[in-house]
């Protein structure tokens, strides 16, 4: 019968699959389009927020930028995305940016790249869920005071939907996500048809003017303009997070992997852009007026007077949902109700794209090895929880707050775009070094051309948030991802050190020592003690010999004298401990016996006790584990344990034949 946590294990995660199952676990586009695009997909349910609020600040003249600064936004995105099209048909095996950097521009850039999108995926559940949260405590009041708590439950049921495999996510995820893209379009598609038609009514801020910061009371003019609109064009290019993902995930597609890769991307990037311009547009036809939420009742004005701490602001997509569907209210709440859903599940993107990085990073060595193992549902569980961990330690320590945290974001992703870029140009290069065939080439001349753009545009886009989001917060990122590049190359210089330590000495270390001495720790006489010198006696050392220590001069009388009744032939000695100490001792014994033949082998045999509940653990043991933990760093000594089931260990053994594997028959191979 399985355990209680067994059974709970396989009801929320699923059966365990078999490796040869993995081609089951592959995506179609349909369901790799919301597992690795619904981040990108719901950047527009705040993008277009973030751009109001930066340009409110110089009043409602900065709003006739909007629409330029969304181009610019549609710009750098359909770059982005073309530029993502060659990697993925490039470099094929997922390591998207950080198998570019390498290949190309060396190690170091490849480990800049990874700390970048390790950061930025942690950002991402972080941002998504929180912001979700936040919408949806302005529907449930009831939530209020409680984000923090509720946004870390939702991170722990996407970790559970993610822990199930990818394709599983994946399907439970799809009908919100088409849902989602589904209102937006349809909102933007009807709003242009009543506006065309003079019915389109006016968003409910319309009536209101906002009063422009100091610095800007007398309109926009100058590098104050120019730095203004820079500002709102960062703000608006969280957008771009996540079009990453697809080229880290390109593994996880169907055949033909990199052919579908690029088709999503494509699609992503279509869909998104649409979405983007037709909510600024729609924004600026219904005359909305959106500002920082903490300044709604200073900032925005009605007749000249502040409307007060009583005003409810909607989001952006809520006041128009409102008024392009005033004459459809149940649009209106469908719409609402997708988008609070998406958000939450735009997390989902750093869910497939973080574990796969993570797995990659460590077959290279700069993250621990256990990221590169794969689960009972054939996905990387490691980095999915690893993955849940920070992102909800962020969320605790911003209390679940987008608008402080969305300053940390972005800056990993166009660290990422741009090193990236940089990677491919050098790529298509070195390749027209050798290439002769026209067609290639102008093919290739095209790929890096494509690419070049695309590095000017993400660098200079880099430079702009850096250099207008680095004190609003930008600066915690940069720290994170810099420790993060630290602990790598830390990590891989361990295990190089542990490489070159483990590498054999084939005439040292296949040389067979001299003699080898067996060591029996006996404390009493009873089965474990009796079975451990055995199973001594049955190895042939060259030398044999039972060692106990006194701490009490009677009991060790009597365990001398049971020895000699059993006529064992092996011979007792006994270590004195005046401080009743067993540890210190026998490793001063051990030593003594090493200085007398370096050349020889100890072999120290250990009687432990298996027991089935973990308060026994605490009653026995515990002299064996210090013991062990001090012999594990004794030169010469090799270290047996000799176990002896007690009976509680029988519902531990039930338990592990319940889940024995299969015997694996191999073919018979035959000398010729």
């Amino acid at each position: 019968m399985p355990s209680a946590a067994s059974a709970l294990k396989r009801l929320l995660v699923g059966r365990p699959r078999r490796s040869e199952q993995l081609h089951e676990t592959l995506l179609p586009k349909r369901i790799a389009l919301p597992v690795f695009a619904s981040d990108a997909l719901s950047s527009v349910a705040y993008a277009p927020d973030e751009v109001l609020i930066t340009l409110s600040v110089a009043g409602v003249a900065a709003y006739s930028f909007s629409w330029k600064v969304g181009l610019a936004v549609v710009v750098v995105m359909l770059t982005v995305v073309a530029s993502y099209r060659q990697n993925v048909h490039a470099y094929p095996s997922g390591g998207g940016d950080y198998e570019v950097a390498t290949t190309n521009l060396g190690g170091l850039a490849g480990q800049i790249v990874a700390s970048a999108l390790l950061v930025d995926y942690v950002l991402t559940v972080a941002v998504s869920v929180s912001s979700g949260v936040q919408n949806a405590s302005a529907a449930l009041p009831f939530l209020a005071g409680r984000e923090t708590w509720v946004a870390v439950a939702i991170v722990v049921v996407l970790t559970t939907l993610n822990l199930r495999g990818i394709k599983e996510s994946g399907t439970a995820f799809a009908i919100p996500t088409y849902c989602f893209i589904a209102a937006v379009l349809g909102m933007v598609a009807w709003g242009l048809v009543r506006f065309f038609t003079g019915g389109l009514p006016m968003a409910e801020s319309a009536k209101y003017t906002i009063a422009p910061e100091p610095g800007f009371a007398h309109g926009l003019t100058g590098f104050a303009m120019v730095f203004l609109v820079l500002r709102a064009f960062s703000s608006g290019s969280a957008a771009l997070t996540g079009v990453e993902a697809i080229s880290n995930g390109v593994p996880a597609f169907r055949k033909p992997k990199s052919r579908n890769a690029a088709t999503t991307l494509l699609m992503m990037g279509t869909i998104a852009v649409t979405m983007l311009m037709g909510i600024i547009v729609l924004a600026h036809l219904t005359h909305m007026r959106y500002v920082d939420p903490h300044l709604t009742d200073t900032q925005l004005l009605l007749h000249g007077r502040p409307v007060g701490a009583g005003y409810d602001q909607q989001t952006v997509i809520g006041q128009l949902g409102r008024a392009v569907f005033s004459n459809f209210p149940p649009a209106f709440y469908f719409l609402i109700a997708a988008t609070g859903i998406i958000l939450f599940l735009a997390a989902n993107t750093a869910f497939g794209g973080f574990p796969v990085l993570g797995s990659i990073l460590a077959r290279d060595g700069y993250l621990p090895k256990q990221l590169h193992t794969r689960g009972d549902r054939l996905a990387f569980s490691n980095g999915i929880v690893l993955l849940a961990l920070f992102a909800c330690v962020l969320i605790i320590a911003f209390q679940a707050q987008p608008t402080r945290l969305i300053q940390l974001y972005i800056i990993g992703v166009f660290v990422s775009f741009t090193t990236s870029q940089t990677g491919m140009v050098r790529h298509w290069t070195r390749l027209l070094r050798t290439e002769t065939r026209p067609n290639v080439r102008i093919r290739m001349q095209r790929s890096r051309a494509i690419n070049t753009f695309g590095l000017c545009l993400t660098g200079a886009v880099l430079v702009i948030v850096l250099v207008s989001k680095f004190l609003a917060g930008a600066w915690i990122a940069i720290a994170a991802m810099f420790v993060l590049f630290l602990l790598m190359r830390g990590i891989r210089r361990h295990y190089d050190r542990v490489a070159d330590d483990l590498r054999p000495d084939e005439r040292a270390d296949t040389t067979l020592p001299s003699r080898v001495h067996a060591i029996v720790l006996v404390s009493r006489i009873h089965k474990p003690a009796l079975r451990a010198v055995a199973y001594a006696r049955a190895t042939r050392p060259d030398v044999l010999e039972a060692v106990s220590v006194q701490v009490d001069p009677e009991e060790t009388k009597r365990l001398q004298e049971e020895w000699d009744r059993l006529g064992l032939p092996v011979r007792m000695k006994v270590l004195d401990s005046p401080y009743r100490e067993i540890t210190r001792p026998f490793i001063d014994y051990i030593r003594k016996v090493r200085r007398k033949n370096p050349r020889e082998v100890i072999t120290v045999f250990l009687p432990e006790y298996v027991v089935g509940h973990w308060w026994e653990q605490l009653l026995h043991n515990q002299s064996a584990l210090r013991l062990k933990a001090r012999l594990l760093f004794e030169p010469g000594v090799m270290l047996t344990s000799v176990p002896w089931q007690l009976r509680s260990s029988d519902r531990i053994v039930g338990k592990l034949r319940d889940g024995e594997p299969h015997e694996v028959t191999l073919p018979e191979t035959k000398t010729p």
